[in-house]
């Protein structure tokens, strides 16, 4: 069940920043199914593991960058900070219904040249999901020359029961910094960041340094900041150490009566 409300506070509206903490539910071919959650309560209950166990907290969230279906997004937007949103979607409204256009079937040879296919450790079987011409699909049947891809959304057709509560509105730069990288990229406890009235500085940790995924997203993080915080400049910082060199293992001890190649001294005469 939802969080019971708290007192209303702010007015939220398109654009603002928030942190929700919510349920979503999927009804349809006769069984209802968790399919997002921030709260480990109902991750747990519904044996759901769609997150890592530090990712059920609340989530930062732009009203109206319709990370969830705009009837959603726009049911958000009427409320107060503290409010809670607990209301049923039908599949129209929610992530559409099915559409058999969007059931494709492509030559395997065309399959076979996608960038996941040619991955040592590619694999192709029911469910699959590939990324065709831009658009993303799963995979419903295949022979040996022809593979069938559903586009629809996995959720096409279900009625979506959303239970979501408002729990802060985030209005510090610095927040709105942090807000964003976790909206992007994720991890955003490991940056470091500083505001000043003119510039964003964020200084990147190990893991972001050599990694495709952070390349990928910098540039849309660079947008989100122009967009929400609004600063002057944006720097990221980069710090890569050079390792000590190490130290040459000491040789070892000699015995009495040895060289140092290990020969025998000659014995010496009175």
């Amino acid at each position: 069940m939802a969080d019971a409300p708290v007192a209303a506070g702010e007015p939220v509206k398109a654009g603002d920043v928030v942190r929700l903490d919510y349920e979503l539910w999927a009804e349809g071919a006769g069984k209802t199914e968790l399919v997002d959650t921030t709260r480990k309560e109902a991750a747990e209950k519904a044996s759901w593991n769609g997150r890592p166990a530090g990712e059920l907290h609340p989530m930062a969230h732009v009203i109206g960058r319709e990370y969830f279906p705009a009837a959603i997004e726009k049911a958000l937007a009427a409320l107060r900070v503290g409010e809670s949103l607990d209301r049923e979607f039908p599949a129209a409204e929610a992530f559409g219904e099915r559409d058999p256009k969007l059931i494709e079937t492509f030559p395997m040879s065309r399959i076979s040249r996608l960038p996941e296919m040619r991955r040592e450790d590619a694999h192709l079987d029911i469910g699959t999901i590939l990324t065709i011409d831009g658009r993303q699909g799963r995979v419903v049947t295949l022979t040996a020359g022809r593979v069938k891809v559903d586009f629809n959304n996995p959720l096409a057709g279900r009625k979506v029961r959303a239970q979501i509560t408002i729990t802060e509105k985030l209005s510090r730069p610095e927040d709105l910094v942090t807000s964003v990288l976790e909206m992007d990229y994720g991890h955003a406890g490991e940056f470091q960041v500083s505001v000043t009235p003119d510039t964003v500085t964020i200084r990147l940790p190990d893991r972001a340094k050599f990694d495709v995924q952070w390349m990928a997203q910098k540039s849309r993080v660079v947008e989100d900041l122009r967009q929400i915080v609004k600063p002057a400049r944006i720097l990221f910082e980069e710090e890569f150490k050079t390792p000590a060199p190490k130290a040459e293992p000491a040789p070892p001890s000699q015995k009495a009566g040895e060289t140092p190649a290990g020969g025998t001294e000659p014995p010496t005469t009175g």
